[in-house]
């Protein structure tokens, strides 16, 4: 997956972008931009992919993907077919950290809006939402005064600020990596091929590096070594192929990269807690 800068350019009149997007699928373009996105999804399942995590999607999620953290909603196969008849669709809000003024957030009553920027640098997802956003949004879409949409987003961010039941997306190591042609490199290698054998040799010659150099270069950067990074991330695409109930534990087990079952089992109950067949009761 090429990593692509894409352009949310907001214009110095348009504080934010709020839009609803219906298609037959969505676009499977790997991608990052410095606005902060809050995305609900109204329509379809499929992976979601943020940074370095890996999980399924399904409607009625909302999440916060903050600036520059790269993202991917990709749909199911069946989305993919020729007259499916499947489609797929959300609502997304684009704005600038400092959409109403840089000053605004360092007052003390906006405190809790600045720590939930800084949270959304790993993405946030949140669980068991009892307020209406999906609802509110379509609101502030239909809303036609300026500062009425202003003060309705702002009420928005707000009820999602003083809610505590939340998941972060990526890693705390992922969110600290800088965007850069090296990192950008590595990590599309790791998604193209994280269920077949990565050598620790073939990676570090992708970053320029020996193997010795990289294995503290990507240490200091993720907080984790890279073979700890791999399983997780297998790890986490065998979460969403088991929460898809298709397919055999033994079959999912190879098909995200583990070469044995056991190894598999192990890894699972490393990073989970629980054991593949206790993660497929929690989600049924």
């Amino acid at each position: 997956m090429k990593l692509r800068l894409i352009d949310r350019s907001l214009g110095h009149k348009r504080p934010f972008v709020v839009k609803e997007k219906r298609y037959p699928n969505f676009l499977k373009i790997w991608h990052y931009h410095p606005e902060l996105e809050l995305v609900v999804i109204k329509e379809s399942v499929g992976t979601r992919f943020v940074g370095d995590g890996i999980e399924k999607f399904r409607p009625n999620e909302v999440v916060l993907i903050g600036k520059n953290l790269p993202h991917m909603w990709q749909n199911d196969e069946e989305y993919f077919q020729p007259n499916s008849g499947l489609m797929a669709s959300a609502l997304s809000i684009h704005f600038r950290e400092d959409f109403v003024g840089s000053e605004f957030l360092q007052h003390s009553s906006a405190q809790h809006l600045l720590e939930l920027f800084a949270r959304a640098k790993r993405g946030i997802k949140f669980n068991n939402l009892r307020f209406p956003v999906q609802s509110a949004i379509q609101q502030l879409m239909q809303e036609k005064d300026d500062f009425q949409k202003l003060i309705k987003l702002l009420l928005i961010l707000h009820q999602l600020a003083k809610h505590s039941d939340t998941s972060f997306l990526s890693s705390e190591g992922y969110s600290n990596t800088r965007i850069s042609e090296v990192s950008d490199s590595i990590h599309e290698y790791i998604f193209e091929n994280f269920n077949r054998p990565i050598r620790l040799e073939d990676i570090a010659a992708i970053a320029g590096m020996n193997t010795s150099a990289f294995s503290r270069y990507f240490k200091r950067i993720h907080r984790k070594t890279f073979s700890r990074y791999l399983i997780e991330i297998r790890i986490g695409y065998a979460c969403k192929l088991l929460m898809e109930n298709k397919k055999s534990i033994s079959s999912i087990c190879y098909e995200s990269g583990f070469n044995n079952l056991s190894n598999f089992n192990k890894q699972f109950l490393k990073v989970k807690q629980m054991n593949p067949s206790q993660y497929i009761r929690l989600h049924r």
